[in-house]
């Protein structure tokens, strides 16, 4: 499977009250590059017919990111079967390299025009099979 990676620049609405970056920022990174990577690769027309919601996230916190602190953000599908898909999500310190937090969100695909799941087609699969980089 390939991946997609970008780095983002911890700011301050970012942080909690320990100065340290809020776990609800954390998760909602997690969210924008799954949609990134899908928006990246998915052409128009499959994207208009299909949408992907979360069923469940699991995250385990390794380190904390701080103000200023860059962070790469890295994603990639680790399994589809049926209606979901899993995807797997790491951050790292840019500079250090230090593991920030790894995740691994499960997300149903449905059809866009009912809201009712359907199956990963080896159309919808295969976009993520190629190793161009984001």
């Amino acid at each position: 499977m390939q991946t997609f990676e970008k780095t983002i620049r911890v700011v301050a609405d970012d942080l909690d009250d320990l100065k340290h970056v809020n776990n609800v920022r954390f998760v909602q990174w997690i969210q924008d590059i799954s949609k990134a990577h899908w928006q990246a690769y998915a052409p128009k027309e499959i994207q208009d017919e299909v949408v992907w919601v979360v069923m469940n996230h699991n995250i385990t916190y390794k380190g904390e990111a701080l103000l200023h602190d860059e962070i790469k953000i890295r994603t990639y599908i680790a399994e589809s079967h049926g209606a979901t898909s899993v995807r797997a999500v790491e951050m790292h310190n840019a500079e250090t390299g230090k593991l920030l937090l790894t995740s691994k969100t499960a997300w149903c695909l449905l059809n866009a025009k009912t809201g009712k799941p359907m199956r990963i087609s080896d159309k919808i699969r295969g976009i993520f099979l190629s190793e161009k980089e984001g």
